[in-house]
Parts: structure tokens; sequence; C-alpha cells
């Protein structure tokens, strides 16, 4: 079996792409690699591109994991969330390339992203939590108040709204699209344009820039944590 995640550095440019054969998955597995991955793009002081397979960039949690609860749904849910938090902060520019469908946590790690460049197409982008009974993690609820437009954020958030790619733009989901066939050069010419940027300027201006945001977005976790250990 191929490993669900590469990673391939060129020109300064770290390119971590998940692909684990069908809807990329975000098992604790996915996350544990995408990290590892990040690591290395860390000590390699790369602008990263963070992508997935052709027609889909993923398509969230494992609902197997997540619907038998226990400490497995746990350490899921909380390793995702966190990974959202560590790219908002990222010590460098990252990129998502967006291949096609993101739903749910999925739709959370593009809007983590600093630049997030889409594929067109009949594609779905949004968060479907309320939509299959799901009450919207308080995680969920602040990067999506982070990064949306304020006119989508009820409408994405509460009524579980779901995007086509060039809606998304409009809805802060994703900030460009181009054709399938463009994804890659497209996200690949603007890591280029961030890799000439002082990465230490970079990150500083960020955390200055989403100072309050990541303050709230580490309160959602926590209280996250609190609300799942409260049904345990």
């Amino acid at each position: 079996m191929n490993p669900p995640l590469s990673y391939e550095l060129r020109e300064g440019i770290a390119t971590i792409s998940m692909d684990d054969g069908k809807s990329n998955v975000l098992s604790l597995g996915m996350f544990t690699e995408i990290n590892r991955a990040l690591d290395r793009a860390e000590a390699d002081r790369a602008v990263v591109v963070l992508t997935g397979r052709e027609g889909v960039f993923s398509a969230g949690f494992d609902l197997r994991v997540l619907g038998a609860g226990g400490t497995d749904a746990y350490t899921m849910v909380r390793t995702g969330f966190e990974l959202g938090e560590r790219l908002l902060s990222f010590p460098a520019p990252v990129v998502i390339a967006c291949t096609g469908h993101a739903i749910a946590m999925g739709a959370f790690l593009l809007l983590s992203g600093d630049y997030r460049v889409g594929a067109g197409g009949p594609y779905r982008i949004g968060a479907n939590e309320v939509a299959i009974g799901i009450t919207m993690p308080f995680f969920g609820v602040e990067i999506c108040r982070q990064r949306l437009a304020p006119a989508h954020f009820h409408r994405a958030v509460i009524n579980a709204e779901i995007y086509r790619p060039d809606d998304a733009v409009a809805a802060g989901f994703l900030d460009r699209v181009v054709a399938p066939s463009e994804l890659g050069d497209a996200a690949r010419a603007v890591a280029g344009v961030l890799a000439k940027l002082d990465f230490g300027v970079h990150t500083a201006t960020k955390l200055r820039a989403r100072a309050h945001e990541l303050e709230t977005i580490r309160s959602a976790i926590a209280a996250d944590d609190a609300a799942f250990r409260a049904i345990a």
C-alpha cells in the first residue's frame, strides 16, 4: 500500500500531498503524517503547499472513528484542531491547493492557510456538521468566524451551506479559483512569490495580525476538550 502522504522539496517549496486513494479522510494516522511533513518543511525553511488528490482535497474526519466515540475519537478531533492552529501560526507561508471537495475538517484546513487556490469544477466546499446532526465545535465556529466573509458566516456555520468553488471565493473559503489543470502551477507560483518574503518578518506579522484569533482558537480547542470529556 502506498503511503497516504508524500513530501517533495523543490526550490524552497515543500509540497505536501494527501492521497489515501479515496476521500483523504483525516484520521489520526493522516494527521501524524501531515505533522511529520510540516516538521520537515520547518527544518527545510520552506514555503508549504498542502494539497490533495485529483477531485478531493479532504472529506474531513474519519466518521467511523468519530461515530464510535471514546478515546480514539477524542484524540483524532483534538489533533485535527491543533493542526489547524499550527498552520495558522506556522513559521513560513502556507499555501493550500484545493484539488476538489473540502468538507468539514477539510474545509477547516482550507481556512488555516495563508493563501488558498482552488480547482474549478462541480466540487463541494463547506462545513456540513449541522446537516449531519453534529453541533458545530467551538473550534469550527471560531476558525469560520476568523476567515469567512461576515455575510456568509451564519449561512456556512448555522445553515451548513455548501459552496461550489467560485462561490467559495466570495464566502472566504478560497482566495482564487483556476482550472484543475492549472492548479499545481498556480499554487507553486503563489508559493514562489511568498518564498521571497523574510520569514521572520512574515511570521511576526502573522502572529501579530492573528493574536486575538489564535488566542480565541486555543480557548475553543480547550472548550471542545471539556465538552468531549463531559460526554465521554
